[in-house]
């Protein structure tokens, strides 16, 4: 309906903003997402069902590092669900993981269920361990700290293979990545820019390794190369000091400040939680744990944003630890991408900093609605 052309000032104001809001819709970093609808709903109290998971291990023949090592045959362990004759998308995991970790109620239940972002009846769903992680080769096979030193470009390329020579797949709909994951979906995006339609890299900035995020990451590494039980990696018992520097490591990376201080209010409370981790069962092993972490040293994807074709959602948490929104890297370089957009989740006691983007429901929908937007490319 028209409006009287004798405009109060209210209206005034009104109209106004909603010729900046319009603007700002077309550019191609999003606004971040404010007040209720922010926060997705919680899942249906009623069970999801889970489709079928089918566990398998492909052999990459000759795999060569980007240190010029090689390896005659480097196992890729993978998982698949959903419909092969579906769309196909790739699930990357994040540092000491694998890619079990997407078949929690937290993202499966949220993301492969009927009628859900990645149905599994649509889409063929792959879930690879990573070099150095899962049921994927790595130092504790065997070769221990002889094993070649691989680094976030060698994961990606074995990914890469694993997809087109091991599974004979050209392109993928999507790639989506958690952490370490998101920040290998933005090396995919640069590396292999034809391979897939659209990219969701999450908890991860397109940016080089520095700052807190890898001084932080040198506790655990230096703790346990420093050991006296670690002895270069030859150790007969598990170093001590992983456990501790990966416990002491999680705490100042993870959680989320209001969320850590809701659950500590007090000294005793802050002190009964950390021991509780520091107690708990712990079944890691030093040198792949240190093998991964190291993996990130030389991480740097910004060199090539600007060959990336596919379209690209950044979601990130506003209380990410490791990835502060504050920095202001994250506009400046999703400028230099031709389709992409940034999402960020408020940060709230409910959230769970870096840990965020793990759950689904924050940021599902908007996935959903974006990913239904992104053109296919012809192939």
């Amino acid at each position: 309906m028209r409006r009287p052309l004798a405009l109060s000032r209210l209206s005034i104001l009104a109209a106004v903003a909603t010729l900046i809001l319009a603007a700002c819709a077309q550019t191609s970093v999003m606004p971040q997402p404010q007040g209720p609808q922010a926060a997705m709903p919680l899942a249906a109290t009623t069970p999801v069902p889970r489709p079928a998971v089918k566990s398998a291990t492909w052999v990459a023949r000759d795999f060569r590092f980007h240190t010029g090592e090689t390896l005659p045959a480097l196992t890729i362990a993978y998982r698949t669900l959903g419909n092969p004759a579906g769309e196909p998308v790739m699930l990357l995991h994040g540092t000491t993981g694998n890619g079990s970790n997407f078949l929690g109620a937290a993202f499966a239940d949220q993301m492969f269920g009927p009628g859900q972002p990645l149905d599994a009846a649509r889409y063929f769903i792959i879930l690879p361990d990573s070099i150095g992680t899962g049921d994927s080769s790595k130092p504790s096979d065997g070769l221990r700290a002889r094993f070649p030193r691989y680094n976030y470009e060698d994961m990606v390329d074995a990914q890469y293979r694993l997809m087109t020579e091991g599974l004979g797949i050209r392109h993928l709909r999507l790639v989506l990545g958690n952490s370490m994951g998101g920040m290998q979906a933005w090396i995919w995006a640069s590396r292999y820019p034809k391979a897939m339609d659209a990219v969701v890299p999450m908890a991860s900035m397109p940016v080089a390794m520095s700052g807190r995020n890898w001084m932080t990451r040198r506790l655990i590494i230096d703790s346990v190369r420093n050991d006296p039980a670690y002895r270069g990696g030859d150790y007969t018992v598990q170093p001590a000091s992983l456990q501790f520097a990966s416990v002491m490591y999680g705490v100042a990376t993870n959680g989320g400040d209001q969320a850590l201080y809701a659950a500590a209010p007090t000294r005793a409370k802050a002190d009964a939680l950390l021991d509780s981790r520091l107690k708990a069962p712990f079944t890691g092993d030093a040198n792949d744990h240190v093998y991964q972490w190291d993996a990130s040293r030389d991480y740097d994807p910004s060199p090539g944003l600007q060959r990336i074709q596919a379209y690209v959602m950044a979601i990130n948490s506003a209380d990410d630890e490791r990835n502060p929104p504050q920095l202001g890297v994250m506009e400046a370089e999703m400028a230099r991408i031709a389709h992409a957009r940034l999402l960020l989740v408020p940060g709230s006691a409910q959230t769970a900093g870096h840990g965020t983007t793990a759950q689904a429901k924050w940021w599902k929908e908007d996935f959903r609605i974006w990913l239904q937007g992104v053109p296919k490319q012809v192939q």
